[in-house]
């Protein structure tokens, strides 16, 4: 029996080890982590996030091949191939601050690895890393060996949230990287013939270590780029009485553009593009490519002024004032059907409006009190820490209450900003909705999910990003 272990029980290590185990029925799979609560919920019925099909996979293995556990050292000690899917933050200080990746965490797994390791492994890189990190570890593991082989390999995670456990189930492909020696590629096969028990083998791929990890970053960064290209037209047929859904439909026909990723919106978010491309951007300057820096910058440029942009559109229309206004937030996950809240633009959004002394009612189906106190509290790139260094008890907001309806959320309100695009708030009681809202009555849709021309009907004055401006709007343009 092959024995695997997963260091680090997150978004990225969970979910993988449990389809594994689910694929993979005579491999023995155990998820450590040192975070005691985290592990816990992984063991009981409410596991610590929130993804569509992930019970159901936790519950036909748990107890059986797959295993979750604190005792970290054990478990990595009696495993063949050891997978590190710790957090890679990005630096808050130092060489690097605000861009580069920070090692610490990938760091002492490896020595952790080192120093408990009995037996020959296949170390595994999961999380996201920049290129060459493997050859960092692999000095520190070689350094340190005491006569042990070990031979790593990049194998990087493209799930998206929401659909992660159908993209593990049916990849587009599956990356494995590995040095080019006979040890280098018999590790490479070894992997390859877990994830061929049920992927086919044609997608299934081999590259070299480098190829592997910049694949990743190279992928993430290619998708944030066609959202913030759609964004930026959507501020073009704002000005120009154009609609973006049309105009994206049109260039998404074109079969060498194709339709995915063409949604404009408030912006994106979640825990790997701005990260991964502050990640690609520091590489690049490293390497003395300022002209390609200077190009994945703009990326991330037009997304903040997308969310920049939707603020000053909700004061600017509002008689340029949301002094003491209530303003409804339904939403506040980076993208529907996830709790996750990492780098949402409803962090920047409410932060925004509370600068402007609005006052907020949020509503997210999956995102508790707490984690929105908690974001709205943190510095930037603080929540890709371990919960244990962020701020416990984050103070409460007074401008800010936390609903578990979109009805209480909205009433007496004198907006409503829709940042998440889940489902059912498309099937809302809009009219209910207005007839308990102050007047003007104002829906400003980040996400282009609401029918404009009915909320119109009912009264509603209406922003949906990149569409032909309500006639109240173009009076009260918003400065950027």
């Amino acid at each position: 029996m092959v024995n695997i272990c997963c260091i680090g029980a997150g978004y990225v290590g969970g979910p993988t080890m449990a389809v594994i185990a689910l694929k993979c029925p005579s491999v023995k799979v155990v998820v450590v982590d040192i975070a005691v609560s985290r592990i816990n919920a992984w063991n009981s019925d409410q596991l610590p996030i929130y993804e569509p099909g992930l019970d159901e996979v936790v519950k036909q293995c748990r107890g059986k091949n797959l295993f979750f556990s604190t005792d970290v050292e054990k478990h990595v000690r009696e495993a063949d191939i050891v997978f590190v899917s710790v957090n890679t933050p990005t630096k808050t200080r130092g060489l690097g601050a605000g861009k580069a990746a920070d090692l610490t965490y990938w760091e002492s797994a490896a020595r952790m690895i080192a120093d408990v390791a009995v037996s020959d492994k296949i170390v595994v890189e999961k999380s996201t890393v920049p290129v060459k990190t493997a050859e960092a570890i692999e000095k520190i593991l070689t350094h340190n060996s005491k006569g042990i082989k070990f031979q790593i390999l990049s194998n990087p995670e493209f799930l998206a949230e929401g659909t992660a456990i159908q993209d593990l189930f049916n990849p587009d492909r599956v990356l494995i990287g590995g040095r080019e020696t006979p040890g280098g590629q018999k590790a490479v096969q070894e992997l390859k013939n877990v994830y061929a028990q049920w992927v086919p083998e044609d997608r299934i791929l081999t590259t070299n270590l480098w190829s592997a990890e910049l694949s990743k970053l190279a992928a993430n960064a290619f998708l944030a780029q066609r959202i913030s290209s759609v964004n930026a037209m959507s501020a073009l047929c704002e000005a120009t009485g154009a609609n973006v859904s049309q105009v994206a439909h049109a260039v998404g026909k074109d079969t060498r553009i194709g339709p995915k990723f063409l949604n404009a919106s408030v912006g994106f978010g979640g825990s790997c593009f701005q990260k991964d491309i502050l990640n690609l951007v520091y590489i690049c300057e490293c390497n003395g490519l300022h002209e390609v820096a200077n190009y994945w910058k703009q990326v991330i440029k037009i997304n903040d002024y997308q969310k920049s942009r939707f603020v000053n559109r909700v004061v600017s229309s509002m008689f340029n004032t949301v002094s003491g206004k209530k303003v409804a937030v339904l939403g506040f996950a980076f993208k529907k059907d996830t709790g996750d809240t990492r780098e949402t633009p409803a962090i920047d959004v409410c932060k925004g409006l509370v600068g402007d002394k609005a006052l907020l009612s949020i509503f997210d189906p999956q995102v508790t009190e707490e984690q929105v106190m908690r974001d709205l509290a943190m510095r930037k790139f603080d929540w890709d820490h371990p919960a244990h260094l962020q701020p416990m008890s984050p103070t409460a907001t007074k401008e800010v209450s936390v609903c578990w309806d979109a009805y209480e959320a909205t009433k007496d309100a004198h907006a409503v900003c829709i940042l998440t695009e889940w489902e059912e708030f498309k099937s809302l009681d809009y009219k209910k909705i207005f007839d308990g809202m102050r007047k003007p009555a104002f829906v400003f849709d980040g996400r282009n999910v609401v029918d404009v021309d009915k909320l119109r009907e009912i009264g509603f004055i209406v922003y949906s990003i990149g569409k032909p401006l309500d006639p109240w709007l173009k009076d009260m343009p918003a400065l950027a």
